[in-house]
């Protein structure tokens, strides 16, 4: 599959309509790859201009601003800002929750000034303007879990909902969801340090009440939350009966 790099376009003088931002998990983690890979081919399907810088993109700064690194988040900030700044870009979509935040809430302090979208919005767009054709599938009865940092802490709630909607499968919500619902256990940089004491991992616990939906799949919009859910069910033996989707990956079965 052929990803544009931004720094190739732009040797060509040709400007996409979205820059891409994979970020860390999307780059280097086996599994979100299939996430980035996903949300690449739904954009390639249906003749999108987009681009990834590629190399030239630098960790957003978040797991480090998060631990209390702050030079290291402003040095990391920075040259992505410049870089940023140098190509133009204005629009920049996001599949990774956390670089969404740190890219639209803290970056304009630092001068970085851009308009970042979530790819669950910008998918739910595309949908609604009939750009992504949706082709019915058997119906599947789906529990959809909210991200701390697009929930929360941004406030989506709607997008990825309308999305499953649109899919035609049947929307089973969990006890503790929206404004109510349960970390994954992996925000606030928790994926990359020791666990804090405690009777029970969150993600167990998460997993569990996934379990209770009896629903066929759990959906999640964020590649540290695939991860910790895919972990929770397999500590319950329950990977086998309940599959774990990003929601790009639920499109892309549905996209005519």
């Amino acid at each position: 599959m052929k990803i544009p790099i931004l720094s190739e376009l732009h040797a060509e003088g040709k400007k996409p309509e979205i820059l891409f931002w994979v970020g860390c998990a999307g780059n280097y983690d086996a599994r979100a790859q299939k996430i980035t890979r996903a949300f690449c081919e739904i954009l390639n399907n249906i003749g999108l201009s987009y681009a990834i810088l590629g190399e030239e993109e630098k960790c957003t700064g978040d797991p480090a601003r998060r631990a209390g690194n702050e030079l290291l988040f402003q040095m990391l900030a920075q040259q992505n800002i410049e870089t940023l700044t140098n190509y133009g870009i204005q629009k920049i979509v996001c599949t990774c929750p956390h670089c969404f935040n740190t890219l639209k809430n803290e970056y304009p302090a630092l001068g970085g000034i851009f308009d970042v979208i979530h790819y669950s919005e910008f998918l739910d767009l595309l949908i609604k303007e009939n750009r992504i054709v949706i082709q019915e599938q058997p119906r599947q009865k789906i529990t959809y879990h909210d991200s701390c940092y697009l929930g929360r802490i941004n406030g989506v709630y709607q997008a990825p909902r309308s999305i499953i909607n649109s899919l035609k499968h049947d929307l089973i919500e969990m006890k503790r969801a929206k404004q109510n619902g349960l970390c994954c256990g992996a925000g606030g940089a928790q994926m990359f340090k020791e666990e804090e004491p405690g009777s029970k991992r969150i993600n167990t616990e998460r997993a569990e009440e996934v379990i209770k939906t009896n629903a066929n799949a759990v959906v999640a919009n964020c590649p540290f939350c695939i991860t910790m859910l895919q972990d929770g069910l397999k500590e319950k033996n329950a990977q086998d009966q309940m599959m774990v989707y990003d929601l790009a990956e639920l499109i892309l079965q549905n996209q005519k």
